[in-house]
């Protein structure tokens, strides 16, 4: 889905170290607070929602999430009182994938950028990054599948870490590396079927990789 958010412009330096991360059940399990989120705006608009199964497909865009329980018309409106309701309700309850700070933080300790690019909308995901204490250098809301890979081409990154066949989509776009991990809905087969490039069973073992694939780049 396009977005109309103005990006931070950056100028990528030759040969600096810039990884990019998703951000839902790539870094974050927000699944608790997407539920409660979706517990709001059921008692709200009356609507009947399958949470469970909301949660355990997290990845492309609200509305197109929404369109699935809401008639056309009604996404927009549905969207806002959600995203409304999400800053009370959804940041607490979330919480850091393990390895997510370790790896965040590895990226940055080899002198590199670490940007989060997420089809979250960028105010959110600033509130859970900070809310957990995870530091990238750049976050980038509101874009989904290739239209990550533009974000990603523009800052210059050479991996893109995901856990959605989207997120392989967008790291192609980018001519980026694309790293898969299985904390999400897709599995190692379904990640590696879609391009992925290296699949993790999760990030705790991303900063042994990133420091392999740095001393690859510098030989």
């Amino acid at each position: 889905m396009a977005s109309t958010v103005q990006h931070p412009v950056h100028h990528p330096v030759p040969n600096l170290l810039t990884v990019g991360f998703d951000l839902d059940m790539t870094l974050i399990d927000s699944r608790p607070g997407i539920a409660a989120a979706y517990r709001v705006l059921v008692a709200e608009t009356g609507v009947p929602i399958d949470i469970d199964l909301v949660v355990s497909r997290l990845g492309p865009p609200l509305e197109a999430e929404l369109a699935h329980w809401f008639p056309a018309d009604e996404v927009p409106a549905a969207a806002g009182l959600y995203r409304a309701s999400y800053p009370d309700h959804a940041i607490a309850p979330s919480t850091a994938l393990a390895g997510a700070r370790e790896s965040v933080a590895a990226v940055r300790a080899l002198g590199g950028r670490a940007i989060v690019v997420t089809a979250k909308n960028e105010a959110h995901a600033k509130l859970h990054l900070s809310y957990l204490g995870i530091e990238p250098d750049t976050v980038i809301g509101s874009l989904w599948a290739e239209a990550k890979g533009e974000a990603l081409r523009e800052q210059g990154a050479q991996v893109y870490v995901g856990d959605h066949t989207g997120d392989v989509r967008g790291a192609r776009v980018a001519g980026a590396l694309s790293l898969g991990v299985t904390t999400g809905p897709c599995d190692a087969a379904e990640l590696r079927t879609a391009g992925a490039d290296v699949v993790l069973e999760d990030l705790t073992a991303f900063p042994a990789w990133l420091a392999a694939f740095a001393e690859e780049r510098a030989a």
